[in-house]
């Protein structure tokens, strides 16, 4: 997977971030952007592009001049019929995780830390195995019976929701209505969809809204789990943490949770199958999935985006921003920065500096599951491989892709028998 030279880069003006071309391969078009227009304002977003490593790096070290306020807002302004059905529902993304720059957030990020820090993810492996072989052992029978499967809803997508839900004792909903009620949220605030369908959409996430809401205050939650620990949160001034806020932060936990991990797990799994060699040793070889995943995640992560806006203004990369411009940050462009990572079109498990790699963020606001989705997305890997060891990427395999601003995927992983 070898990006063109610059001397055949595509023309900046035509780049639309929505469009089949960028999301089917980004990269020459991210090559140009570090390479020309390292930061540079996209007129079909109203965005400021931010492609270099060390702008990226900049930018997420310093929170006070680069805030995080805008990072849930919709990408796609919505209509007022969508805006009506989500404030019946009562719906809010108040400042609490990804969106929050005020003094609350170091107290919930601590809360949600405590429940994916390395000993609560190593306790959990047995979870992860657990699930896994019991959905691939469905995705063998469909095989047996078929000789196909696709492993992106029957596998990928649903493993990591079943393992957030055990893991933050989360009942009373089934995981294919999470699973459709978080696809909803982020196509409607992340994706352009046309208004009827942000009509469809809106209607979806009110009632994922109206389940978070009654979640949080019917005081049912099992002692020790998730809901719990936010009921019984203090803020900084000593109050209860109140009910916008630990909807938002259920909000953005359930979704980045699962949603993102089915991600990361269905890129995984077909940049495995379709790199030579490499299926057949990750059962066995100790460390190769770990070093698969992590190298994907450079190269090929699932979150492509975040948002951040200047708090005043500011010269970044060069470039003279005023206060309130909306920045959009290509932590995928950022993982093939050729001033950071040497031939990094390249595929290389085991690279030395991978870990310098952006795709879970950095700083105050670096992901808090990043240590969970690593280790769910190597035990499915591992786990396919050993199941399912004579597979292989199915013979004219077309996979759509998820080409949301900040999120991309396959939405399919169909798999066959030789």
């Amino acid at each position: 997977m070898t990006s063109p030279a610059l001397d055949a880069s595509p023309p900046l003006g035509l780049l639309d971030l929505f469009g089949d071309g960028f999301v089917r391969d980004p990269h020459p078009w991210l090559d140009t952007l570090r390479a020309q227009a390292p930061v540079r304002h996209d007129p079909g977003t109203g965005l400021w592009l931010v492609s270099r490593h060390q702008d990226v790096l900049r930018v997420l070290l310093d929170p006070d001049a680069f805030r995080p306020d805008n990072a849930q807002h919709a990408v796609t302004p919505l209509p007022v019929a969508a805006l009506r059905v989500l404030a019946r529902s009562g719906f809010r993304l108040a400042p609490a995780l990804a969106n929050n720059g005020t003094a609350s957030h170091p107290g919930l990020r601590r809360l949600v830390t405590r429940f994916f820090h390395a000993r609560r993810v190593a306790a959990a492996v047995p979870v992860i195995e657990r699930v896994a072989d019991e959905l691939l052992g469905t995705a063998q029978e469909q095989l047996d019976a078929s000789g196909g499967c696709d492993l992106f809803p029957s596998f990928a997508q649903i493993l990591p929701c079943r393992v957030l839900m055990e893991l933050l004792g989360i009942d009373g909903v089934s995981p294919a209505t999470l699973i459709r009620w978080s696809d909803a949220s982020l196509e409607l605030f992340w994706g352009r969809p046309a208004p009827q369908r942000q009509l469809e959409l809106a209607a979806l996430v009110a009632e994922f809204h109206q389940w978070l809401t009654r979640a949080v205050t019917d005081g049912a939650a099992s002692p020790g789990s998730f809901l719990a620990s936010l009921a019984a949160h203090r803020l900084p001034d000593g109050e209860p943490l109140d009910v916008h806020t630990a909807v938002g932060a259920c909000f953005f936990v359930f979704i980045a949770g699962q949603s993102t991990t089915g991600q990361l797990i269905a890129t995984v799994l077909r940049l495995a199958l379709a790199e030579p060699g490499l299926w057949s040793r990750l059962a066995d070889e100790p460390g190769l999935a770990e070093a698969w995943v992590e190298e994907v995640l450079r190269r090929e992560p699932p979150v492509t985006t975040w948002r951040r806006v200047t708090a005043r203004p500011v010269e970044l990369g060069g470039v003279e921003l005023p206060g309130g411009a909306q920045l959009l940050l290509m932590l995928m462009g950022s993982g093939s920065d050729p001033e950071v990572f040497s031939a990094p079109e390249d595929m290389c498990p085991h690279r030395a500096d991978v870990r310098r790699h952006l795709a879970f963020g950095a700083g105050r606001h670096r992901c808090p599951g990043a240590s969970l989705a690593r280790t769910e997305a190597a035990v499915a890997l591992r786990t396919a491989a050993r199941r399912l060891p004579d597979i292989r990427t199915a013979a004219a395999e077309y996979a759509p892709m998820l080409g949301l601003l900040s999120f991309r995927a396959p939405l399919r992983v169909a798999v066959e028998r030789p």
